[in-house]
């Protein structure tokens, strides 16, 4: 099975947004379909003679005012506002508007573009200067930004600016703009504070924040679920369904992705994930971060290696095909799962090139279902990979404009902790646990690790030591490649943190040493032993949990998904020695 070629972008005057998912006729509930290859999605943003169709019978309708638009498979949509509850389709182009678009470092596909509109980049030196990222991260957010400028060519007008208000003024003067909604509560702040900027809507996601609003004040007794929405989304996109019912009669297949990695493996039996070639904007960037460093400008934290991650569209698609032929069929089977010596396991490593908006979200899970449907994956790797997209990133990302800016401040627990500077610095040598030392390693290395390290090692660590959930926060955000602010603040105050009281997730993500000892290969050489509390081997994480449940015993009391460790907590006969330790503890100290 493979993606369609790879075609050279051309952003052109006439092509709307390609958010409008093709849609099939909808299959007799209990058939299957066979989708071939020129079904999957092609290079989005290119010429071409599609024209909106609506789906059979008329766009759909519910009670919270979802509208889909769907356009025919293999097209692209014409001018014109589709209904559909992406809501980001652009009318057609009235030359008395802005005839100039600005775009943000995270909206470099051709999705972003604005029809006979010029293209201003801001490349921001202050954003650098504010906070301490990682230089990886740093890296690739420049070389993208470079490489989509370098594409534009003669269309962009891309200025160095210490901040994004001076480049604006050296780019545009007082002209008027236009720029797509920003993906933080900041930025979007300072855009409709300038008079001359109009803002227009969100792209980049399959569900748009206010249809998102619709559904959540729909839902009675207001108990938001990600499970509940994430079926409405494969609803409503027509996404891994056989008629009304989900593929394979389940919407959920969790248990069957959740294998420890294979005994004595060093590494999965699976192809590595496609690598980009560095060219002369890496060598000019590179050169660029050097000399600022020297400088006393800026300074990061971690590795500059060789990019691994895409800096361009055609290398996001390359990165997508090589994951959907070689890497997903594995996928979901050790989706969970650690080793050592395996930092990418079977894992898509696209989301960096999503939220760079290199990629959408509708051309992923097409792709993945088309495997599933060629039989060149099983359903299981298929909708466990459709669930972190269409699922869990898009609820994420409404959640952040849901619950709004306060939302970061929200610290149920009263953790006020500081982040110690060994874990902050990425120091991973000053670290005895294995499972920390290695995970923050390839942290400092490469700028990323799976879903897994991040929230049961990094994030479980934090929790079970009550540091401040909002310094964590910004601790993620500044040292993954991947992260923004919508993508962490809900994702480590609400899962990771459980700051904000039990909002995003029903309970707290704290466990012991035995749950990393199953799904991993980091325990066995570890000078630690997962089943000890106590003495000199005792595991920091299984001595940590229990502190945890101690110090939080009333809430988690109550908790039903709880209860039962406090219970336990009670039978333990060495709780005494545990909590004397964890006070006997330097703060301050690597485990």
């Amino acid at each position: 099975m493979t993606l369609p070629p790879l075609r050279r972008i051309k952003e052109l005057p006439g092509v709307s947004s390609p958010f409008g998912r093709s849609r099939s006729p909808r299959r007799p509930s209990g058939t299957a379909s066979r989708r071939p290859n020129a079904d999957l999605p092609q290079a989005r943003g290119r010429t071409c003679r599609g024209e909106v169709a609506g789906r059979r019978g008329g766009a759909r309708r519910d009670p919270a005012g979802w509208r889909v638009a769907y356009v025919r498979r293999g097209s692209c949509p014409r001018l014109g506002r589709g209904p559909g509850i992406r809501g980001n389709h652009m009318g057609t182009h009235d030359r008395s508007q802005p005839a100039l678009h600005w775009l943000f470092g995270d909206q470099l596909g051709p999705h972003f573009l604005r029809p006979n509109s010029d293209i201003v980049m801001i490349e921001s030196r202050g954003v650098f200067r504010r906070r301490r990222f990682h230089r990886a991260k740093a890296h690739l957010m420049l070389s993208a930004m470079r490489h989509r400028a370098a594409e534009l060519g003669d269309r962009v007008r891309y200025v160095q600016a210490d901040t994004y208000r001076d480049g604006l003024a050296q780019a545009v003067g007082d002209a008027k703009v236009t720029v797509h909604h920003p993906t933080s509560h900041a930025a979007l702040g300072f855009v409709r504070d300038l008079r001359q900027v109009e803002v227009l809507p969100p792209r980049g996601f399959l569900v748009q924040p206010e249809a998102f609003s619709r559904w959540a004040e729909s839902v009675r007794g207001g108990r938001l679920r990600m499970e509940d929405f994430y079926r409405r989304v494969r609803r409503e996109h027509d996404l891994l369904m056989d008629g009304d019912r989900p593929a394979g009669g389940r919407w959920n297949m969790d248990a069957e992705n959740r294998e420890p990695p294979p005994k004595d493996a060093a590494a999965l039996p699976v192809p590595p994930p496609y690598r980009p070639r560095e060219d002369a904007i890496d060598e000019q960037v590179r050169a660029d971060l050097d000399r600022w460093e020297r400088s006393g400008d800026v300074a990061f934290v971690g590795r500059d290696g060789p990019r691994r991650f895409p800096a361009g569209r055609a290398e996001a698609r390359r990165a997508l095909r090589a994951f959907v032929t070689r890497r997903l069929p594995t996928f979901g089977r050790w989706e969970d799962a650690m080793l050592a010596g395996d930092w990418t396991m079977s894992h898509s490593m696209l989301s960096a090139s999503l939220n760079l908006g290199l990629l959408e979200p509708a051309e992923c899970v097409e792709a993945a279902e088309a495997a599933y449907r060629a039989g060149d994956a099983p359903l299981n790797s298929v909708e466990g990979y459709v669930r972190q997209v269409a699922g869990w990133r898009e609820y994420m990302w409404n959640l952040y404009w849901y619950l709004g800016p306060g939302y970061r401040d929200s610290n149920a627990l009263g953790h006020r902790a500081p982040v110690p500077d060994w874990f902050a610095d990425l120091d991973a040598d000053a670290v005895q646990a294995r499972c920390l030392s290695t995970t923050l390693a390839q942290v400092r290395d490469r700028g990323w690790v799976h879903h897994i390290p991040r929230l049961m090692v990094l994030g479980n660590h934090a929790l079970q030591r009550g540091w401040d959930p909002a310094a964590v926060t910004d601790w993620f955000h500044r040292c993954f490649v991947d992260a923004y602010d919508w993508v962490m603040l809900t994702n480590v105050i609400g899962m990771s943190q459980y700051a904000d009281g039990g909002r995003v997730t029903t309970k707290p993500y704290a466990s012991g040493g035995a749950y990393i000892n199953t799904m991993s290969d980091l325990c066995g050489p570890c000078a630690y032993r997962p089943a000890e509390r106590t003495g000199e081997r005792a595991c920091p994480y299984t001595a940590g949990y229990w502190e945890f449940v101690h110090r939080h015993r009333e809430r988690l009391a109550h908790n039903h998904r709880t209860a039962r460790a406090v219970k336990q907590l009670e039978r333990l006969g060495d709780l005494d020695d545990v909590l004397r330790n964890a006070r006997r503890r330097d703060p301050d100290a690597a485990p």
